[in-house]
């Protein structure tokens, strides 16, 4: 097989059809109605559940067995300047190994492989002892608040259970499969408002500057060691994401300041300990504040069980290697799918360009990543009929 012409790699032409759709987040663009086509075809019952402006597809193969479930995102993010870009953005290209387009690496090639993998798995194995599914949104780049967190929603109201669930966002680092995400950090945002009176500054005593107050505060919050992380996760992080105050001009002493921070933080840490962190520092220093939070998504860790076993089983069989197991990173959303008691892990390509202007995907990497897939659902086959 030539595997860089789409008519004799069907991974490739798969990738290439989904990729020439236009999905910017929240928009489908018709991805997901292509890939229930093809599952419906090898005994998959496709529902569709949208949900406000949000399209989402959950695919089942069998009805009672323990579930494995693909999860993935159609949507993309939008392309920054289309003049920077040395191929069309939605005209999926090859150059040399490399195929170039928005939603090569994040993550349509991913969503390829996983069609690919299954389709071929279920070739050699029409009765397999789990049932498979996809749970696909087109919310994952945008709000996520229509898309898989709705999904699993619905799943748990009619007690639909997820055992394992494989995310294929682009983990990889330096090449294919070296990197498996078996966890990631909670994601905490505060939106913080402090008050202060607004003055002349040729009369400071007529004025208070919450600036001025909030300082110490703030730098005792960007200095304090939070935990100390553990074997999976690294030492939670506070960082200021935006800070203002001031009209612009020179001589007037602001009457308010805000700032907003964010929070990755480990296992070690829940979120309710870090918010009441953060108040007594901030009163500690008697400021007049509001502080606001939004919860992005709780930590999770998959650290053992069948599906690290078996997704590592097949690395080494394919790739001839062990991967490294991380939880770096920012968030995905498996965050939506582990409190549900799934075992979750993330494996998809490389990551270097993904976001990017000129985003591209190792075409050899995208081949093998089915092969990667394949063998994990034959792993997993193998350890429940051992």
């Amino acid at each position: 097989m030539n595997w860089l012409d789409p008519q004799q790699n069907p991974v490739l032409s798969l990738a290439m059809d989904l990729m020439s759709r236009e999905s910017v987040t929240p928009n489908d663009a018709g991805c997901q109605p292509l890939m229930a086509e093809r599952l419906a075809a090898v005994g998959f019952n496709i529902e569709v559940l949208e949900f406000e402006d949000t399209l989402n597809l959950w695919a089942r193969r069998g009805n009672g067995k323990p579930l494995f479930c693909f999860a993935g995102h159609t949507d993309v993010v939008p392309t920054g300047p289309v003049s920077q870009w040395h191929t069309p953005p939605f005209t999926p290209t090859i150059i040399g190994d490399n195929l170039f387009g928005r939603g090569a690496a994040d993550m349509k090639g991913s969503l390829a492989a996983m069609v690919l993998a299954t389709e071929r798995f279920l070739a050699l194995c029409p009765e397999p002892a789990f049932d498979i599914a996809f749970l696909i949104t087109s919310d994952e780049e945008g709000p996520f608040v229509n898309g898989t967190v709705r999904v699993v929603d619905t799943l748990e109201q009619r007690n639909e259970k997820i055992s394992w669930c494989l995310v294929g966002e682009p983990s990889s680092g330096q090449k294919l499969a070296d990197v498996i995400k078996n966890g990631r950090r909670g994601s905490l945002t505060g939106h913080l408002t402090v008050q202060g009176i607004q003055g002349h500054v040729a009369y400071p005593h007529l004025a208070d500057n919450p600036v001025h107050k909030a300082a110490p505060a703030l730098a005792e919050l960007a200095a304090e060691q939070w935990d100390q992380g553990n074997r999976f996760f690294p030492a939670t992080s506070f960082q200021i994401a935006n800070i203002n105050a001031g009209t612009g001009a020179s001589n007037i002493v602001p009457g308010e300041l805000k700032v907003m921070f964010n929070f990755r933080y480990s296992t070690e840490v829940s979120a309710e300990q870090l918010q009441q962190r953060v108040y007594a520092m901030l009163d500690k220093y008697g400021l007049k504040y509001q502080l606001d939070w939004v919860l992005n998504g709780l930590p999770f860790l998959t650290d053992s069980g069948s599906l690290v076993e078996s997704v590592v089983a097949a690395v080494e069989q394919v790739q001839g290697f062990t991967p490294r197991l991380e939880t770096t990173g920012g968030t995905s959303d498996g965050r939506f799918i582990a409190p549900t008691g799934a075992q979750v892990v993330e494996l998809g390509p490389c990551n270097a360009t993904i976001h990017k202007v000129n985003e591209c995907v190792s075409i050899h990497d995208l081949t093998v990543l089915a092969d990667i897939y394949q063998a994990l659902l034959q792993q997993l086959q193998q350890k429940l009929t051992a």
